[in-house]
C-alpha cells in the first residue's frame, strides 16, 4: 500500500494518468473502488490518498508471462451467475492477475454483494469464482470477502465501540479453525502495544468477537465542526484497521485478513457561550464567544448600525483575536469601546447602561457552511458620563452622532452659530434613539463653511458644540470633506454656467459684489453664500485660445480690485478669485476651475482628464525593463530597499512629442487615501525633498525600443522607509504623485520651464499656464518590514 498527503484540493479533482502521460482520468469514488484507492479528508480539507501496489495503473508485466488470462466470473448471490469478463469490467469490477496472485475489487453497493449475519454483527459478503485459461488448460480459483458494515459499531458519548466475528464464517472453509494473531493500527499503519495502551485503546477478545475500544478524542483521529439546522455540530472521525491471522487444518493453511474501517460519531451539539470579562473602569465591553474547533473562522458581526467584517471591526477600534487552547480548541475574543455608535446606553440619576447587541457570523472550513451565534451583554457603570460627538461624511452630506451621557435634560447643541431649537432641526433629518441623537446636514447647508473650493470638489466644513448649562461644560466639535460639485457648466452652444461660494478665509467677501473681467457682469443670482454667473464665450471679457486641437475658453470671477494707497495707479491683489475654464473639443465638452488662495495668493493647479492617461509603475530593479505586475501587489520589501518608479504619459499613438511630463509632488501614505496621514513627502515641487536623511535619486530617460519619446517618461528611485510607529513592525505603503503634462510649445513658468521648480523659489510653489494639466496616479500597496 503506497499512502500520500497532499493539501487542500480547494474543490480541485483528483486525477490520474492511465498508464501514460496522454490519458488523463478524474478520480472518482467508482475509479478509486475499482481500481484500488481511497481518499480520505482531515478537518481543514488536506487529502491522504492510498493507492494499492497492485492498483489498476500499475505496469504489470508478469500477467502475461503467467500464460493465463481471466476470461470468466461466477458470482454467487447466492445463486450462480456467470459474467463474461469484458462485462464485469464494465460494471465496476476490477479484476486483473500474476503468476502467484488474482485482484478482484468491488465496490460495497455492487448488486453481487448480499449481506450476511455473522455472530451477530452485519457484514456484506461477496463470493466469487474466477476462471482463467491459457492455450490448453482452465482452472478456477474460489474468492470470498466479507466486510464490516455499520451496524457493527455502537456509541457512547465518551467511547466507539467496534465488533468483528472472531470466525468470519463466510471466509472459512473447514471446521478446524485456530485464530493465531490480532494486530492493530490506524490508517493502515500497525501500532505496537505500546502505542496501543498509550493511545488509551482496547483491545479484548471473547468467545465471538474481536472488540476494539476507542475514546472519542482520542490520539489518531480528529474532531471535525459541522452545521446542521443553522447550530454547531461536532463530530470525531477515525479509521482503525485490523489485521487477523487464523489457520485451517484441511487442508493446512493460513488467511490474512486485514480491514480498514472508517468510523465518525453521530453529530453532537456543542453549546457556545459568551464570556463576559468587563472591567467598566476601562470603559470597553470585553467577551469572549466560543470554544470552537480550529475549522471555525469568523466573518462578520452584526451590531445595531450595520454588519462589519473582521478587517472593518479592526478598523474601527475593536480589537477581534483568536485564542487558541492546547486541546486545540479556540475561541473569539472582542473588545467593544463603551463609546462606539453601536453601543446603546440608558441613564438614571446616578447610573449608566451600556448594551451591545451581536450576531456572529461564522463559517465551517473548508465548505464554508455558515451559522450564527446571537448575543446581548450590558454593564451599568456609576457617574457622571460626558456627551460627545462623532461624525462621518459621504457625497453630499455631513453625518453626526451626539451621544448625551447621563445629562440629557440639561444638554444644548449648537450648529455652527445657531443653537438647534426646534424651528431649526426642522431644516435637517434628525433622529432620536434613547442617548442618540443622529443629525444628517447637507454639506452647502447656511450653519456649515466653505474652506476651499476646486475644479470638481468643494471643502466644506461643521462646526458644532456641546453645552451643559448645569457644570458650564462645553464640548467643540468640527469635521472637514470634500465634496463632489460640478461648479462650471459648459454647453454645446458656446453658453457657460458658473457658481462661485463664499469662502471661510474671507468672511468679508458679499457674493453679490463678485463680477466676470468685465466689471459690468455681475450674478445672474446671488445670496450671502454663492453667487451664479451665466455668460457666453464672447461676452463679459471672456478669451480664447487653440492649445492643439482644443479650443479654450477663459474667465475669472473677482471682486473688484482698488487702487493701492500711495502707490499711484497700482492696484491690490483681489482677495478673491475663481477662475473659469470651458475646453471645446470634438463631440466633447470640458470644465474647470481653481480658486486661489486668498491669504498668500497661492493657485491651485488646473485639473483636466482629456485623452491623456497617466501611469505609474514599479520597475523590478534600475534597467527599468521589467515592472511588476498588478497580480503581484502587495510587494514584500525591506526597510532601506531601493524602489524604482516610472511615471509615463500615454499619449494616443504615442505620437505627439510636444507632450512633456513633470513630477509636482510625489508623496507615500498608510492607506491607499491619498489625503491620508501621515504622510512623507519625496518631492516637491519637482525637486528632491531636502529634510529626508534618504533623497529621492532621480534617473535619466533616453530612447529605446519600448520609449520613443523620453520627454513622456519620468524615473525616480526612493529607499524603503519606516513612519516611525515602534508598535507595528510592519507597513502597506501607497506612494502618489501630482504629475503636470505641459506644452511644448507654449513657454511657461513652474515646473513647465525648468527641471526642479524649488531651485529658485525656495519651495513655492508657483502658477502654471493655461497649457498645463495636472493629474494624479498611485502606486502599491507596498508591504515593508523593518
Amino acid at each position: 500500500m503506497l499512502r500520500l498527503s497532499i493539501g487542500p484540493l480547494k474543490g480541485k479533482a483528483l486525477e490520474v494518468n492511465a498508464k501514460n502521460a496522454s490519458h488523463i482520468l478524474a478520480l472518482t469514488q467508482n475509479l478509486a473502488s475499482q481500481c484500488g484507492f481511497s481518499v480520505k479528508m482531515d478537518s481543514m480539507g488536506n487529502a491522504m490518498i492510498f493507492a494499492s501496489l497492485q492498483n489498476c495503473f500499475v505496469q504489470n508485466s508478469t500477467a502475461t508471462a503467467s500464460g493465463y488470462s481471466v476470461t470468466t466470473v461466477v458470482f454467487t448471490i447466492p445463486e450462480q451467475r456467470v459474467v463474461k469478463i469484458d462485462q464485469v469490467q464494465r460494471t465496476g469490477y476490477g479484476i486483473t492477475n500474476s503468476p502467484t496472485r488474482l485482484v478482484l475489487r468491488s465496490p460495497l453497493n455492487a448488486p453481487e454483494t448480499f449481506f450476511q449475519n455473522v455472530a451477530g454483527v452485519p457484514m456484506a459478503v461477496l463470493k466469487t469464482s474466477t476462471i482463467l485459461e491459457n492455450t490448453l488448460l482452465s482452472t478456477q480459483i474460489d474468492s470470498s470477502v466479507a466486510c464490516p458494515t455499520p451496524g457493527s459499531v455502537s456509541f457512547t458519548p465518551n467511547m466507539i465501540t467496534w465488533s468483528v466475528p472472531r470466525r468470519i464464517d463466510p471466509l472459512v472453509s473447514s471446521c478446524n479453525f485456530q485464530l493465531k494473531e490480532v494486530f492493530l493500527g490506524v490508517e493502515g499503519m500497525r501500532l505496537s502495544p505500546g502505542e496501543v495502551m498509550a493511545r488509551g485503546y482496547s483491545l479484548s477478545l471473547n468467545k465471538m468477537h474481536i472488540i476494539l475500544q476507542i475514546p472519542v478524542g482520542a490520539v489518531g483521529g480528529y474532531f471535525k465542526s459541522n452545521v446542521k439546522n443553522g447550530q454547531y455540530l461536532t463530530t470525531y472521525s477515525i479509521e482503525p484497521m485490523l489485521e487477523i491471522l487464523w489457520t485451517e487444518d484441511d487442508p493446512p493453511k493460513d488467511t490474512k485478513y486485514k480491514v480498514l474501517f472508517p468510523i465518525t460519531t453521530p453529530p453532537i451539539i456543542s453549546p457556545l457561550q459568551l464570556v463576559d470579562r468587563i472591567v467598566p473602569e476601562e470603559g470597553v465591553f470585553k467577551v469572549e464567544l466560543g470554544t470552537f474547533l480550529q475549522d471555525v473562522e469568523l466573518m462578520n458581526i452584526t451590531f445595531l448600525d450595520g454588519v462589519l467584517s473582521v478587517a472593518e471591526c479592526n478598523d474601527r477600534g475593536f480589537n477581534i483575536e483568536e485564542l487558541r487552547f492546547p486541546n486545540g480548541s479556540k475561541s473569539i475574543a472582542l473588545t467593544v469601546p463603551f463609546t462606539d455608535r453601536a453601543v446603546l446606553n440608558k441613564m438614571d440619576a446616578r447610573n449608566v447602561i451600556y448594551t451591545l447587541h451581536m450576531v456572529f457570523g461564522l463559517a465551517v472550513l473548508p465548505e464554508y457552511s455558515s451559522f450564527t451565534y446571537t448575543a446581548v451583554t450590558e454593564v451599568s457603570v456609576k457617574g457622571i458620563v460626558p456627551a460627545y460627538i462623532t461624525g462621518t461624511c459621504d457625497h453630499e452630506n455631513f453625518h453626526v452622532t451626539v451621544k448625551s451621557g447621563n445629562q440629557v435634560q440639561n444638554l444644548k447643541i449648537v450648529v455652527g452659530q445657531r443653537l438647534l431649537t426646534p424651528e431649526i432641526a426642522e431644516q435637517y433629518r434628525i433622529v432620536t434613539e434613547g442617548a442618540h441623537i443622529f443629525i444628517t446636514v447637507p454639506f452647502y447647508a447656511p450653519d456649515t463653511v466653505f474652506e476651499v473650493i476646486e475644479s470638481s470638489s468643494i471643502r466644506s466644513k461643521l462646526h458644532m458644540s456641546l453645552r451643559d448649562p448645569v457644570t458650564m461644560n462645553i464640548q467643540h466639535f468640527s469635521l472637514s470633506c470634500s465634496f463632489l460639485s460640478g461648479l462650471t457648466e459648459c454647453f454645446a452652444n458656446g453658453t457657460i454656467a458658473a457658481v462661485a461660494a463664499k469662502i471661510e478665509s474671507v468672511p468679508s467677501m458679499i457674493p453679490s459684489q463678485l463680477t466676470l473681467k468685465d466689471p459690468a457682469c455681475g450674478p445672474a443670482y446671488s445670496d450671502d453664500r454663492i453667487a451664479r454667473f451665466l455668460f457666453t464665450g464672447r461676452s463679459c471679457g471672456t478669451t480664447r485660445k487653440f492649445i492643439s486641437s482644443v479650443m479654450l475658453y477663459e474667465n475669472e470671477i473677482s471682486l473688484p480690485s482698488k487702487p493701492v494707497a500711495g502707490n499711484g495707479f497700482q492696484m491690490e491683489e483681489p482677495q478673491y478669485m475663481l477662475k473659469v475654464f470651458c475646453y471645446y473639443m470634438v463631440n466633447a465638452t470640458r470644465s474647470a476651475a481653481f480658486l486661489t488662495n486668498p491669504r498668500n495668493n497661492d493657485p491651485h493647479v488646473l485639473t483636466t482628464r482629456s485623452q491623456l492617461r497617466v501611469i505609474m509603475r514599479l520597475a523590478e530593479d534600475i534597467s527599468y525593463n521589467l515592472f511588476q505586475e498588478m497580480e503581484e501587489f502587495p510587494l514584500v520589501m525591506n526597510l532601506r530597499e531601493p524602489l524604482y518608479f516610472e511615471v509615463e504619459v500615454e499619449v494616443p499613438m504615442n505620437s505627439d512629442p510636444r507632450v512633456v511630463l513633470k513630477l509636482e509632488y510625489c508623496w507615500a501614505t498608510l492607506k491607499e487615501d491619498r489625503k491620508s496621514q501621515p504622510r512623507w513627502n519625496l518631492i516637491i515641487n519637482g525637486c528632491e525633498n531636502t529634510e529626508d536623511p534618504f533623497q529621492v535619486v532621480f534617473h535619466p530617460v533616453s530612447a529605446d525600443a519600448r520609449v520613443q519619446y523620453p520627454s513622456h517618461f519620468k524615473r525616480f528611485e526612493v529607499q524603503m522607509f519606516s513612519f516611525m510607529d515602534e508598535d507595528n513592525p510592519s507597513y502597506l505603503v501607497y506612494v502618489h504623485c501630482d504629475v503636470v503634462i505641459c506644452d511644448a510649445t507654449f513657454p511657461s513658468d513652474g515646473l513647465c520651464s525648468e527641471q526642479c521648480a524649488n531651485k529658485n523659489t525656495k519651495g513655492q510653489r508657483h502658477a502654471f499656464s493655461e497649457g498645463d494639466s495636472s493629474e494624479h496616479v498611485t502606486s502599491g500597496p507596498i508591504l515593508m518590514f523593518k
